[in-house]
């Protein structure tokens, strides 16, 4: 297949193996979460007190998006957006308000998108396979942006570092909360490339063209301040006070919370970001990414290793 010549079924039909069912094992929701297991990789639960659904994960061998677990979260956001923002257990059903995001992992939240499989597809110049790992990526970061047309609040709390895709993911929600320590960054201009699975439109919506510009061509990584202070991070808080942040969030908006899961309805409508325009964005990493030469993938290479946690001392230059 010509690297140009693929058809567009890959970008606009989802993968079928995508759509399989979760398992549901189910606690007394009145004495402990429910919880509902998607794979090792992927654990959701529902918290009676807050009303809130959380989900975290613990991707294996590397605190990156494999393709497994993008598999596991479009499993678990087709749930949500089946749910009517309602879980049932033990013939009871339960609200939910509040859908958040965190990870499994200490000190690392997610370090993005599965560098050594872009290695090896680069290498082989496979344009279809980059594309489907793209759809795959904005599939559930679209999910997450539109709230799974529910009326609910998206929140990403960061404990650790938010990297490349994982900093996109964080970026797809509503809101961010972060722990001081967390760290944020979009590397892959070191390596020239750029982040493409929704990076631009997100903080563009956010902080503007010239701020979006600025943060994704640096290279550099920024703390969970000065992310706050640019405003991307919505709350820092002080370290393994995320959890505790985010109930006294809810609860501060305990009286207000439709209203205010309205008002986030409304300003995705006004700034709406389109699934066909991350698409077209993926598109144009893809291609640029089957452009990187032998340099660019040895830098890529470096933080392979970051990724696989070797060498977390090492400064890609």
């Amino acid at each position: 297949m010509n690297a140009f010549d693929v058809p567009q079924e890959i970008l606009r039909t989802p993968d079928p193996e995508l759509l399989r069912a979760p398992t549901l094992p189910c606690g007394d929701p009145t004495t402990s979460n429910i919880e509902i297991v998607f794979s090792e990789q992927l654990r959701a639960y529902y918290q009676h007190e807050t009303r809130a659904m959380w989900s975290r994960w613990n991707p294996w061998p590397r605190p990156c998006f494999n393709s497994q677990l993008l598999a596991d979260i479009r499993a678990y956001h087709d749930f949500l957006a089946r749910s009517d923002a309602r879980i049932e257990c033990m013939g009871k059903e339960h609200p939910f308000e509040y859908v958040v995001l965190a990870s499994d992992k200490p000190g690392v939240f997610s370090l993005g998108g599965d560098l050594d499989l872009f290695k090896k597809l680069i290498g082989e110049q496979d344009r279809a396979e980059l594309l489907r790992y793209g759809r795959a990526c904005i599939d559930v970061l679209y999910t997450n942006y539109t709230a799974f047309d529910l009326p609910v609040t998206t929140i990403a709390l960061v404990q650790g570092d938010a990297l490349g895709g994982g900093f996109e993911a964080a970026l797809s929600g509503d809101m961010i909360v972060a722990e001081k320590s967390a760290r944020f960054g979009f590397p892959e201009i070191l390596f020239n490339l750029f982040p493409g699975m929704g990076a631009y439109s997100f903080l563009d919506r956010r902080i503007g063209q010239r701020g979006a510009e600025e943060l994704i061509s640096s290279g550099q990584i920024y703390s969970a301040q000065q992310m706050h202070e640019k405003g991307v991070v919505d709350v820092v808080v002080e370290d393994g006070q995320g959890e505790a942040e985010v109930a006294a969030l809810i609860e501060r908006r305990k009286r207000s919370q439709n209203g205010l899961a309205a008002l986030a309805q409304a300003r995705r409508r006004v700034h709406k970001i389109q699934f066909p325009e991350l698409l077209d964005v993926v598109e144009v990493w893809v291609d640029s990414a089957l452009r990187l030469n032998m340099r660019d993938l040895k830098l890529m290479q470096r933080l392979v290793s970051r990724q696989n946690g070797l060498g977390e001392s090492q400064q890609v230059h």
